[in-house]
Parts: C-alpha cells; structure tokens; sequence
C-alpha cells in the first residue's frame, strides 16, 4: 500500500496531463446500466487513463495498468495471420519470460486511436519504445515507493486506425506523465481511455473464495465490430491477485478464454491486434495450486470472463439484440463449439 504522500505523488503525476470525465451520464442512456459505480479491486494493481494526444477530438486515448510486484502473465492472441506488431512484441515478452521461467511482467501499456498494424518493422520497434516506456514507469514507480525490485516488461496493446505509426513521443510522454491509482476512478479512466467505436466504456471487478479465502478479478475490455470466434478488434486484460503458477494460469486462460472471448460474434471479421491476457500477482497471499483451488479459480475465471465478453457483444456496432445459444447433447465442448 503506498503512503498518503506516496499517492498524493502519484495522483499528481511528472508532468501536464489532459484529464477527462468518466461521468456515465455521457454514455447513451440503454447502455449506463453496464457502466458500474464502484467496484472491488485487486490488491497490488493501480491503473489510470489520460489524453496524450491521439485522438484530435480530445478524447482519452492512453492507459496503464502497473502491478507494485512482478506477475505471472499469460495472454492468447488473434489467429489472423497479419498480426500486428504488439500482438508479436507482446508473444515474445510472455515467451521469454515463460522459457526462462521468471516472472517480468509489470504493467500493460494500451493506447487507442492508432492501431499499429501493418506497420512493418518500425511498427515492431515503435511497439518495443512503448513496451520501454511502461518499463521506465515501472522503474519510477517502485523508486518512489521505496521498493527495490528489479524492474520488469511491460506489455502493449494498440487500437485503432489501421496503417498508421503510433505517434510515440507523446505515448511515452503520456505514459511518464500517467497518474495510477486503486481506486474506481481510476480504473474507470482507464476503461475510458481503451475505447474506439465501443459507446460505453467495459469495467468488471469482483472477488470470488478459493479454498474458503478470497481473492478478486478485474478486468478491462473493448470492441465493438470485427467480433467473431477465436476474437476479433478487441482487447482486454484481467488482473487477479491469486498467485497462480504459469502452466496453471495458461490452461486457466485457454479453458476460460474459449468459453466466452472465442464464443462471441457480431460481424464475423477478424482482426490483427486481438490481445486477452491474465495477470496474477499474489498479492493476497492465496495460491492456486493444482486440485480444487485450481478448478475453483477456473470457474471463477471462466464465469469472469464470460460476463466481460458479453459486454462487447451488448455494444456491437449495430446490434439490436442479445442472443445466447445453449447446446444440449453433445458428446464433448469441441463438439458443442461446432
């Protein structure tokens, strides 16, 4: 937890940044029932949301979510074959750390506006200057916490215009000068900032017990066309603090993800930039280990993720009506899926 002077420093931030409302009576009337009031976070997660410049409406474009300790991160990506450059950075910062079985997963970077995709090689190194910049917040951060840890990645996520470079010095200035907080606000400017087309912003949070302890979820998503199964223009991230071993977190996310991420649809494109990811960082002390916690966490993961997903369906571009399709019968998931 930081101090009071500790978080009056963060609320201030390093330097000019364009604040915006998070106000839910500027998002349509049907749609403000979605939009929570409050929630319950994860410990050790702070996150915040600005306008660095992006969108010429004003409008926020630019979020971070920091963990105070590193984290076991999975993520699954686009099947698209044209992948866009933070979809690779961020394969290769898990990859790595999952190969070298460390934990060096800090903060996720995400912007909107600019989707750098098909963007070539110097989109793939403008989205390791914006994996750079999220590493040096972390830095900072845990130099104004008095905490000595040994830095850590920061994964990145893009959306937006296609074919564009991401205008990276005011994304790294935006990034230095970002104010983190827990609280609801915060989370909520950050919810605001990864939205395009989407008309409200998609925020869940909630704690679940494991093994008669409890834990919590929240998680952050957008997108609101180009949705099919196997995902599609959205990206999202769930933050916990179970501390959950890699192989459990992976199969965790690839059994949750394929229940509610992968089983919507709106239009039936396919997009470059698709980005679920999950990161765990202990900080409640509960750990999730093979067994009944892991089907426990599971569950809860699946359920979590499920309710996230279907509020992107909820704003689909062009959307009139909410469907879910049961299946009975079948002699396996794979087959229901069919």
């Amino acid at each position: 937890m930081l101090s009071s002077n500790l978080r009056q420093l963060h609320r201030l931030g390093r330097g000019a940044i364009n604040m915006f409302s998070t106000d839910a009576k500027q998002f349509p009337e049907a749609k403000r029932r979605f939009i929570p009031s409050q929630g319950t976070y994860p410990h050790g997660f702070f996150a915040g949301g600005s306008h660095c410049g992006i969108k010429k409406n004003g409008k926020a474009d630019l979020a971070l979510l920091v963990s105070d300790r590193p984290t076991t991160t999975s993520a699954v990506f686009t099947t698209n074959q044209f992948c866009a450059a933070p979809v690779q950075y961020d394969r290769s910062v898990i990859n790595g750390a999952r190969d070298a079985r460390e934990q060096r997963v800090r903060a996720v970077v995400i912007n909107s506006g600019c989707a750098n995709a098909v963007t070539g090689q110097q989109g793939l190194a403008d989205a390791q200057e914006m994996g750079e910049a999220g590493a040096a917040f972390v830095r900072m951060f845990d130099k104004e916490r008095g905490v000595e840890h040994e830095g850590g990645e920061a994964l990145v996520m893009s959306t937006g215009v296609i074919g564009q470079r991401l205008p990276l010095s005011k994304i790294t200035d935006g990034v230095t000068a970002m104010q983190v907080d827990e609280t609801h606000e915060a989370w909520m400017r950050a919810a605001v900032a990864h939205m395009t087309t989407d008309t409200f912003p998609k925020l869940l949070s909630r704690q679940v017990d494991i093994a008669g302890q409890p834990i919590h979820l929240a998680g952050i998503t957008k997108g609101a066309g180009m949705i099919h199964p196997n995902m599609a223009t959205l990206l999202g991230t769930v933050c916990t603090d179970a501390s959950v071993p890699q192989s459990l977190l992976d199969k965790a996310l690839a059994h949750a993800v394929a229940r509610s991420f992968n089983a919507i649809s709106i239009d039936g494109d396919m997009s470059t930039n698709d980005t679920i990811a999950v990161i765990a960082n202990g900080a409640s002390g509960v750990v999730v280990g093979e067994g009944a916690a892991y089907e426990q966490f599971t569950t809860a993961l699946t359920e979590f993720m499920a309710d996230l997903a279907s509020l992107v369906v909820r704003d689909g571009e062009g959307a009139t009506k909410f469907l879910t399709i049961e299946v009975t019968g079948a002699r396996t998931f794979a087959d229901a899926k069919q």
